[in-house]
């Protein structure tokens, strides 16, 4: 057998021989504990994290839900697609100061769950969702509820064009937008730098995007979420395909957005991994009778 792994838990017991690389080269070479147990696998493996910076403030303009009304109110939401239930029962409400993890296994309704709040689901038309103190079908276009979300998912990371600057893809974050296909000047250029300095990728800013490592890309994505000042970050399985030191710099990050922003988090995940600290409520997607329901706690 020959397993290529990002992350050393990965290593499976019957693997009795590693070849640990650096850069293309080979860094290490021998029985399986032996290397994995090595300081400097681990030096090598979980290098120091890089410092992160103040958070800028959010641009002028960034939308905000009226005092003393909940961010997401969702109650008795039931979803069917043709003849399939898949969501029964749903009743939520996110308020003002929480950081929500929401958790289920694969084909429970997650997905379906964050487009009746992100406006991509049309099924949220005649049921009893309120968005940032408004009702769903008084008017409100699906932009209108757009420009309260940032969000960050490896199909996302997957569409952006080759040879994008990373400067760029921040920008981007300002128009909701895969590529530039509007104006920007000279303030949102500074605030997509200063997002870039405040998440420790400031040098990165002239790179191209798709020369990046998959886990420097998502950080990228995260400051490409914030430059608009969401009220709610959507991270839609956030850790996915990242190793260890990539979990702990994104998780670390968004640690720091959580406690010096205004805006809130909505931590979308299939398992129960790394999560970050400042998650203070739970929805736990789970069966009901004939589709899946929610448990909130927090």
């Amino acid at each position: 057998m020959l397993l290529l792994a990002r992350d050393p838990a990965d290593v499976p017991a019957a693997i009795d021989r590693v070849l640990l690389l650096d850069d293309g080269r080979v860094a290490a070479a021998g029985e399986r504990d032996a290397i994995l147990a090595a300081p400097d696998t681990e030096a090598l493996m979980l290098p120091p994290l890089p410092p992160l910076g103040a958070l800028p403030p959010p641009p002028p303009g960034a939308p905000r839900a009226p005092a003393g009304a909940p961010l997401i109110a969702l109650r008795d939401i039931a979803v069917s697609f043709d003849d399939t239930a898949v969501l029964a029962g749903v009743s939520w409400t996110f308020d003002h100061g929480q950081h929500c993890a929401i958790a289920g296994p694969n084909g429970c309704g997650k997905s379906t769950l964050l487009g009746l709040i992100t406006g991509d689901n049309h099924k949220a038309y005649g049921q009893d969702v309120t968005l940032f103190g408004r009702r769903r079908g008084s008017g409100e276009s699906v932009w209108d509820i757009k420009r309260h979300f940032g969000q960050v998912d490896t199909q996302l990371q997957l569409t952006f064009a080759r040879g994008m600057r990373v400067v760029e893809v921040v920008t981007s974050g300002f128009f909701d937008s895969v590529g530039l296909y509007d104006d920007w000047g000279d303030s949102q250029r500074a605030l997509a730098e200063a997002w870039l300095e405040a998440l420790a990728l400031g040098d990165l800013a002239a790179a191209r995007f798709d020369d990046l490592s998959f886990g420097l890309q998502r950080m990228v994505l995260l400051a490409r979420a914030m430059v608009k000042g969401p009220q709610v970050l959507v991270l839609d399985e956030p850790t996915l395909g990242l190793d260890a030191w990539h979990r702990r710099l994104l998780l670390r990050a968004v640690d720091h957005v959580a406690a010096g922003s205004d805006s809130q988090l909505l931590f979308v995940s299939h398992s129960a991994g790394d999560r970050p600290a400042c998650i203070n409520q739970r929805v736990d997607f789970v069966p009901g009778d004939g589709a899946f329901t929610v448990r909130v706690s927090g």
